[in-house]
């Protein structure tokens, strides 16, 4: 993984998609507090540095010395769902592929999440998408479940975060991945590992550009399904989990109000 996020051509494209949802929100130097929760082996943490001083958290301490070699040092061990921090420590909770993987109860790390945010803060989570699409390399890597975006709002709205994003990611390659799901059981050798595993050559740089095309238009646009659902949401006091969810548009870039206070961490 850690050599995959380095030049992988969906790990650089899903960044590029999440640096443009980012930003509808922050622009670079908010100076904001933020969480990496499973961080992996840090090439989040060094997508987020430019926002703001970013600490990051995952289960695996084998993940974690990666992130010591990305010269990423704060961050520590622990679960997504009991986040080791007091209430309202953050402006910017982060979630990339967190939740799908067994073991982890989503409602549970979802609660942790707006238990840590300040008020006004805000998570941007990315999921896997349509559990029908599920295959091997959702065996490879350990997939517990895949959402719809009704879902995911669902679940952010019952956790008393407010929706201010949701679309769908990754649209445009969608046929093909439904076409490999749905030719896997006739392949004469079974596929051995993950999806990112596969060498698909001279085709990476096409597929790349695929995502960063997405990327300039998810800025207008909402895509009506695609292989991932990426979302942000706030929490705002005068939102309730009983108020059910309504879009709206987003709001501009600006820094969040409120004093900065540095998180305290208990690892």
């Amino acid at each position: 993984m850690y050599r995959a996020e380095q030049s992988h051509w969906w790990y650089q494209g899903m960044a590029a998609i999440t640096r443009r949802v980012l930003e509808l929100f922050y622009a670079p130097g908010s100076g904001l507090a933020i969480l990496d929760a499973g961080c992996g082996t840090g090439a989040g943490l060094l997508l987020l540095s430019p926002y703001g001083s970013v600490t990051g958290l995952d289960i695996s301490s084998h993940a974690l010395r990666f992130c010591a070699e990305r010269g990423c040092n704060q961050v520590g061990r622990a679960s997504v769902m009991a986040l080791p921090f007091k209430d309202e420590s953050f402006d910017l909770v982060t979630s990339f592929d967190i939740l799908y993987f067994e073991g982890v109860h989503d409602e549970t790390a979802l609660r942790e999440t707006a238990r840590v945010l300040r008020p006004g803060g805000r998570l941007l989570i990315r999921v896997p998408a349509f559990d029908w699409l599920r295959g091997t390399h959702d065996v490879k890597v350990s997939t517990a479940h895949r959402y719809t975006s009704k879902e995911l709002a669902l679940k952010l709205a019952k956790s008393g975060l407010e929706i201010e994003f949701l679309s769908y990611a990754n649209m445009i390659l969608f046929p093909l991945a439904l076409l490999k799901r749905l030719t896997e059981k006739w392949r004469l050798a079974p596929q051995q590992d993950s999806d990112i595993a596969v060498n698909v050559g001279a085709f990476s740089g096409l597929l790349k550009r695929c995502l960063v095309l997405e990327s300039r238009l998810i800025r207008f646009w909402r895509f009506p399904f695609g292989l991932s659902v990426v979302a942000v949401a706030k929490k705002n006091s005068s939102v309730h989990p009983s108020i059910p969810w309504s879009p709206q548009a987003p709001p501009k870039t600006g820094k969040p109000q409120g004093e900065r206070l540095k998180p305290s961490v208990r690892i």
